[in-house]
């Protein structure tokens, strides 16, 4: 990656690059209770304020092998007022990661969940569920997107944001037939 990769991460990330190493594992099918346990932290910090609390990621996916970090999804109404989420994230354990101009992201202490927060609008919202649905129902692309994790893993990344890069061809092929798979199920007039 370039350094303009590089100064981008360094002004959004909170605490700066870290050197990671990926490990993916086997689904796990507890990954769903752990999901909705947080979700419930998560409604319970945040009230009405949540609009949408997902579980989303591959960890969300039935059979998909994962990084086990579990990643959530919430929506508010504007990303940038932050006294009206990031106190209550915050107080429930949550340290704020992320800070873009559109998405904020959390993590736990532990770094085995991240929480991303979108306002409800945003085009990210709507692919990471359309990626997350068609990899709950495709075998073909689920096994594709697993086999390009496990390769990637292999590989030492300066920052988890390198190995997410990694995936983008993958991702962007397989958001296609999700986006047109979504597109074929959704009655007109309801995208």
């Amino acid at each position: 990656m370039g350094t303009s990769r590089d100064d981008y991460l360094d002004e959004v990330l909170i605490g700066g690059r870290e050197r990671v190493s990926i490990v993916v594992v086997d689904y796990d099918p507890g990954w769903s209770a752990r999901f909705e346990v947080l979700a419930d932290v998560v409604r319970g910090s945040l009230g009405p304020r949540a609009l949408s609390v997902e579980h989303i990621g591959s960890t969300s996916v039935p059979g998909l092998a994962a990084k086990p970090i579990i990643d959530m999804l919430v929506t508010v109404e504007d990303v940038g007022d932050e006294i009206a989420f990031v106190p209550a994230l915050e107080a429930a354990g949550f340290v704020l990661r992320v800070r873009e101009p559109a998405h904020r992201l959390f993590r736990t202490p532990q770094r085995d969940v991240h929480l991303h927060v979108f306002e409800g609008d945003r085009p990210e919202v709507r692919d990471y569920l359309d990626f997350r649905d068609w990899l709950r129902v495709n075998d073909a692309d689920r096994a594709l997107y697993a086999l390009t994790k496990r390769r990637l893993a292999r590989q030492e990344w300066s920052d988890m944001n390198y190995y997410a890069d990694a995936k983008t061809d993958v991702v962007l092929e397989v958001l296609g037939r999700a986006r047109a798979w979504r597109a074929a199920q959704t009655p007109a007039g309801q995208l």
